[in-house]
């Protein structure tokens, strides 16, 4: 058994197809048969069944798979323990983000982050939640930038900062110059965007009223929301650092949510078998000079992050 048969057997379960395997693993495809042929037939079972179209893993193919998968992690964080010892920051980093918290971070943090960390090749996808988790467990993202707590026992989440959010109402709706609380914002005539504002756990009690009442808009854009509410009437939720996006005459129709405040915290999140300690505090730091220090973690303003 081979490293290299495990990254082939990895491969062919990504891809559900022998030739598309070959093509990633830089190998001809009866190059790749063979090499797996040989692994099943040293373990004395067959790993995939080659009569379905796409190629499926058996049962027990699925779970050596995965312990496959397991070993190849493994194997790269001994190469990442090496890699982290070197002065100079380098290597490949691979960032995905909500796209609720993009526009506030994304274009302050490439600028800053290239300029402090020039060996990095830096590549940040913009997704939702549920993709980013699956590109975390699978190991295609380094880390991922979204609101937390996941619920995932197999991911580490490191809190950046805490963001209130506020209503956004339409010029003459009735409740605009009316004080606002979290538990008691109205159903009727609100636009919410179904990801990024009801996230697990978050503290959006309207999440929970009658669904039936609510206007979802599909997209992530915060923008798009103020422009439907500007001419449609209204109101919508806006997180904090939106507010400086909004022009005078829009940032007058800004209320505060309070008692309690709607709140929401974001976070570094990396699988728990993520080594690279000092790309984690590289990305961290960048993003203590975009975020107001007022919003920051506590710990984070004090301390390093330690893996």
């Amino acid at each position: 058994m081979t490293l290299q048969q495990l990254e082939y057997i990895v491969a062919v379960e990504r891809h559900r197809h022998f030739v598309r395997a070959a093509e990633e693993c830089g190998v001809t495809q009866p190059t790749l048969s063979s090499m797996i042929q040989k692994l099943e037939e040293e373990l004395g079972v067959l790993l995939f069944d080659r009569t379905k179209h796409p190629v499926e893993p058996t049962d027990i193919g699925r779970k050596i798979i995965a312990q496959a998968q397991t070993a190849l992690n493994d194997t790269k964080r001994l190469h990442e323990l090496v890699l982290s010892e070197i002065t100079t920051l380098s290597g490949e980093l691979s960032i995905g983000i909500i796209p609720t918290i993009a526009p506030y971070l994304i274009p302050k943090f490439i600028g800053q982050f290239r300029q402090h960390y020039q060996q990095v090749a830096l590549t940040i996808s913009e997704m939702r939640s549920a993709n980013l988790i699956a590109h975390l467990l699978n190991s295609s993202l380094d880390m991922a930038i979204m609101a937390t707590p996941t619920g995932n026992d197999d991911l580490l989440e490191i809190p950046l900062y805490y963001e209130r959010f506020s209503a956004y109402f339409s010029p003459n709706h009735p409740l605009r110059d009316q004080a606002l609380t979290a538990s008691h914002l109205p159903d009727e005539g609100l636009w919410v965007l179904q990801e990024g504002h009801c996230l697990r756990n978050q503290v959006f009690n309207f999440c929970h009223h009658k669904p039936g009442l609510h206007h979802i808009y599909e997209a992530g854009s915060i923008d798009t929301l103020i422009k439907i509410v500007d001419q449609n009437g209204g109101y919508t939720i806006i997180p904090e650092l939106h507010l400086e996006f909004l022009s005078p005459a829009q940032a007058a129709n800004v209320r505060p949510i309070d008692s309690p405040p709607a709140v929401r915290e974001v976070s570094i999140v990396i699988r728990r078998d993520y080594l690279k300690e000092r790309m984690v505090n590289a990305v961290a730091d960048t993003i203590k000079t975009i975020i107001p220090e007022s919003m920051l973690d506590a710990r984070l303003k004090k301390f390093s992050i330690k893996l």
